[in-house]
């Protein structure tokens, strides 16, 4: 038989919270405190069979008094080294047992009783039962019984200690004989054999069950806990799919804003190269514009780039080629489309959010608006525009699948020093009505588009419906 490795009897920490919590935070403290108490109650216990069994039991009447005292003295030494080999319980839990069950042979020998070792190879044998080796657990827990057993069996001065312990002395022949039983078939059913085998085999029992039912419940908190862990990172890869899906839709999008800005940075550079000569004011003029065009440009294309920029090939998903679709339509509420060519709409200059409310309105959403979403988006940078229209677009289609029958949607977009600020709220679905599961990818996408910018997004109930607001840092120069 080998030893098990470190055994560990205090509880699996499965929850950061409550006593469960509490013990996994301070789990060597716990353990240690473990340790000190069972060596404690071994101690205490065999000191109390060993040295006061004479007081307990007159054994001084059938055995010499001298020999009284060489009995007590070996069992104080004994209970010393059984404390001590306790202290190794969960590092060495074979070896320990082994050590109890040879303590106790040698208590048996010394003393004629086990003194507390049948105490102490039942905590040895729970340490190894709960390392989960069936095969260590029985094969120790069998020789160190047959041990102890046999070692009653075999000394003489167990069968006198016994029948005292009975009420028994050897100036009654016939009672003795009868308690001790005559030849090894007779002492095998006799009273005397009970006094030991008794104590031992119900210990050793309890603490091997004990042992198993604490190894079978680690293991199941172990599955669960794996269980958990599998179920957050799908959770986790179905996130970085989404946001890899959703940071190459805006990159093609800001692509055609960036593509639509160059193309009136060429005509204003045509115009200006015609003008040169007749209107060399309107030329400078459109030169100006088509340096502010320019400054745009590029910090769109630098904003392109940062959704793009794979700092972390974890958080990235390469090959993949979805994009959400168009929102709110008739009838239908959010598509996706496969292929990184497909066109994209609306393009950059076509972003009319009185047409995005009405087919929200078909659909069966009661939208009220006010704000820039009232008044148009003109004036924002174009990428703004684009991120405004489809974190618009999203709560909407959001709001479509989650609450429908809502009777109230107010869409507001409000321009200020520093961002643009856009809320978007439900009064909540009918009761009536079952709202579709969703997969968080819409909170998601809206995230990212807010993200560009530097900006954040909000999204949770609102009184009895939802809310979802979203801040983009943004200044007049930025236009």
């Amino acid at each position: 038989m080998s030893d098990a490795p470190v055994v560990d009897d205090g509880p699996t920490p499965a929850t950061p919270a409550g006593a469960r919590g509490f013990l996994a935070r301070h789990r060597g403290r716990v353990d240690r405190v473990v340790d000190a108490l069972v060596v404690v109650a071994f101690t205490g216990w065999a000191l109390l069979l060993g040295l006061g069994a004479d007081s307990m039991f007159w054994l001084h009447e059938v055995v010499d008094p001298q020999r009284v005292l060489v009995m007590q003295l070996a069992s104080f030494v004994l209970t010393l080294a059984g404390a001590v080999a306790l202290l190794w319980r969960r590092r060495r839990p074979v070896a320990v047992a082994a050590a109890m069950a040879g303590l106790g042979v040698a208590s048996l020998g010394l003393t004629g009783a086990t003194n507390g070792f049948e105490l102490g190879l039942a905590l040895a044998l729970y340490a190894v039962a709960v390392t989960g080796r069936t095969r260590a657990v029985w094969a120790t827990a069998v020789g160190g019984v047959l041990a102890l057993l046999v070692a009653a069996w075999a000394f003489p001065l167990p069968l006198t200690v016994a029948a005292k312990m009975l009420g028994v002395d050897r100036a009654d022949a016939d009672a003795f004989a009868r308690v001790t039983g005559t030849g090894p078939t007779g002492f095998l059913t006799s009273p005397s054999w009970y006094v030991t085998a008794g104590p031992v085999l119900v210990l050793t029992l309890v603490a091997v069950a004990a042992g198993a039912l604490v190894h079978a419940r680690r293991q199941r908190v172990a599955a669960l806990a794996e269980a958990a862990r599998a179920r957050a990172e799908e959770q986790a890869q179905r996130t970085r799919l989404a946001q890899a899906s959703e940071r190459a839709q805006i990159a093609r999008e800001m692509h055609d804003v960036v593509a639509h800005s160059i193309s009136v940075m060429v005509a204003l550079g045509g115009g200006a190269s015609a003008a040169f000569d007749f209107a060399p004011d309107r030329a400078r003029a459109a030169l100006d514009e088509l340096v502010d065009t320019g400054r745009a440009a590029l910090g769109d294309m630098r904003r392109i780039l940062g959704v793009l920029h794979d700092d972390d090939t974890d958080d990235r998903a390469p090959g993949t080629g979805q994009g959400t679709g168009q929102g709110p339509g008739q009838g239908t509420g959010q598509g996706t489309g496969q292929g990184t060519g497909a066109p994209l709409e609306p393009q950059p200059g076509s972003l009319d959010m009185t047409r995005l409310v009405d087919r929200a309105r078909t659909a069966g959403l009661p939208v009220r608006t006010s704000g820039l979403a009232v008044t148009g988006l003109e004036g924002l940078d174009p990428a703004v525009q684009l991120a405004v229209y489809r974190i618009v677009q999203e709560s909407l289609t959001n709001t479509l699948r989650h609450a429908p029958g809502t009777t109230d949607v107010h869409v507001d977009v409000r321009r200020r020093a520093d961002a643009v600020e856009v809320v978007v709220t439900d009064a909540g679905g009918s009761a009536a009505t079952t709202p579709s599961p969703g997969g968080q990818r819409g909170v998601v996408g809206m995230s990212e588009r807010a993200a560009v910018f530097g900006g954040t997004v909000e999204a949770g109930p609102y009184g009895e419906g939802w809310r979802v607001r979203a801040l983009l840092p943004w200044h007049e120069g930025d236009a």
